[in-house]
């Protein structure tokens, strides 16, 4: 059990997903700062002044019944903002080698390792080879 725990951690997978989510939290942070201090404020100046933007009261005077618009508008400009970052950085680049290497135009994936070849025909000429009759007793 110990074995195969360590054999999923030291595969590449394990390692680029922990990179990916180091990177999505650095980025994530870069949006959310890009959102805060300018997109919220472009909502925020749009609507009442007295309440902040699009924000309003369901019971005037009271903080707690404060919808609050504009953060909803933020966070779907921040999802929106990841999301097409991921789309045209990483999806669409990702679809059009995968087409390529479908119409042919990009070579596979490196071909076995020369030792690996070398091997396969060794095995292939055995194979061939008739087998001889060994010491008879």
């Amino acid at each position: 059990m110990i074995k195969g725990f360590r054999d999923f951690i030291m595969r590449g997978n394990v390692i680029e997903l922990a990179i990916a989510v180091v990177i999505g939290a650095a980025f994530g942070k870069i949006v959310s700062a890009f959102t805060d201090g300018i997109i919220t404020p472009l909502i925020a100046s749009i609507g009442s002044k007295s309440v902040g933007g699009l924000n309003f009261f369901i019971r005037p005077g009271n903080d707690a019944t404060e919808v609050k618009v504009n953060e909803l508008l933020t966070a779907c400009v921040n999802f929106l903002i990841v999301a097409a970052v991921v789309y045209f950085l990483i999806v669409a680049p990702m679809n059009a080698l995968m087409e390529r290497r479908r119409r042919g135009e990009e070579p596979e994936p490196a071909t076995p390792p020369e030792d690996i070849m070398l091997l396969q025909e060794i095995r292939d000429l055995l194979r061939d080879r008739p087998m001889q009759q060994g010491p008879q007793a």
